[in-house]
């Protein structure tokens, strides 16, 4: 017998799973593993803590699938699962270490101007070598951002997410994710130009 579960859409897959259907939560976890723990190790850059999220992510995805009403995409309610995840074990521990203060930004609300160079995550081995270092102190400085602000620059600059899914994600208005991913970039500026001038 021919499984076709592997080849049918997301909504298909959910109508079925939240009618009881292992095989087709089976068939979302596999098709979203990846997506999840990959996000997940943006955000701490820890693989165990990473893994947890896996873990945990899905089994609130199990307990709470009746819910998703498809109003949004599966793949937003997902990562909104994930950062509520990510969030709550971040209070639970209670680390507030590498909090920063971060300043108003400069005055302008272009984006652009604003916008970091982010060295793509699939460059050659010359390039990697090359960069390999600044992307160190990129990644360091990313650790040293509030979560809050680290999670929305993080969807917005690096998975791509734009600025409505990145509000739906983070219950947040749009204005306020703008807001905290121009602070964002303005800390990582002034990080990276730190280390440039060094």
């Amino acid at each position: 017998m021919v499984n076709t579960t592997s080849h049918s859409p997301d909504n298909t897959l959910i109508r079925k799973a939240q009618a009881g259907d292992s095989q087709a939560f089976s068939e979302l976890v596999k098709r979203y593993e990846q997506t999840v723990y990959g996000f997940s190790f943006k955000v701490c850059r820890n693989k165990e803590k990473a893994e947890e999220t896996l873990q945990d992510t899905f089994i609130n995805v199990y307990r709470k699938l009746d819910q998703f009403n498809g109003e949004s995409k599966f793949s937003t309610w997902l990562y909104s699962i994930v950062t509520n995840n990510c969030l709550m074990k971040r209070r639970k521990r209670k680390i507030d270490e590498q909090m920063v203060y971060l300043d108003e930004p400069p005055i302008g609300d272009d984006e652009a101007h604003d916008r970091l160079t982010i060295p793509s995550w699939n460059e050659t081995p010359a390039d990697e070598l090359m960069r390999g270092e600044l992307r160190s102190h990129l990644d360091e400085a990313i650790q040293k951002l509030p979560l809050d602000y680290r999670i929305v620059f993080i969807l917005r600059d690096i998975e791509n997410k734009g600025a409505e899914e990145t509000a739906k994600i983070l219950k947040l208005s749009v204005p306020a994710v703008k807001s905290r991913l121009r602070r964002a970039r303005v800390f990582l500026r002034e990080r990276l130009n730190d280390y440039m001038k060094q």
